[in-house]
């Protein structure tokens, strides 16, 4: 479990400290795989990740908000059929649940007013990062089925 932690930090760490576009990360795609894959028992792993990248990266106030839909995401997985389109559609319900719960937290900061126009404002803005997110999710996940079908059918490895 302790290697597996590791591995789960390297590739969270690596994900968040590369530069890149907003939003485009295989996060929300291994916060849904790793779980999908490995079982919940290693949803913590993943959010002790985000964690630790967070105290360097920096906290600020969404970060509970993104801790949040990243439990969500991992416990939602167990209900996707081991089938790879439900598994695609997993993933990217993922990115929007992401975009649902952290701009529901942005809203919250009053950022752009404690009201139902505020609220709006808050999902309307951020269309351009969830488009980020739902491509990122996707590419990632087929990186992640492909991995998983090399490993799994070409090298007739046991299911982990």
């Amino acid at each position: 479990m302790f290697i597996h932690f590791i591995g789960i930090l390297l590739i969270l760490s690596a994900s968040r400290f590369i530069p890149h576009p907003p939003n485009f990360t295989s996060l929300l795609a291994i916060s849904f795989y790793i779980p999908f894959f490995m079982g919940r028992n290693y949803i913590p792993a993943i959010l002790i990740s985000f964690v630790i990248t967070d105290l360097i990266i920096g906290y600020h106030n969404t970060t509970h908000w993104t801790w949040g839909s990243v439990l969500l995401i991992g416990l939602i997985a167990k209900y996707f059929p081991n089938k790879l389109s439900t598994r695609i559609i997993g993933a990217m319900s993922g990115a929007i649940i992401f975009f649902i719960i952290t701009n529901f937290g942005v809203w919250t900061t009053g950022m752009y007013g404690l009201t139902i126009s505020g609220l709006k404002a808050s999902y309307i803005l951020a269309i351009p990062f969830l488009t980020y997110s739902l491509i990122s999710t996707l590419l990632f996940s087929v990186i992640i089925e492909t991995g998983y079908k090399i490993l799994y059918t070409k090298l007739n490895l046991k299911k982990l």
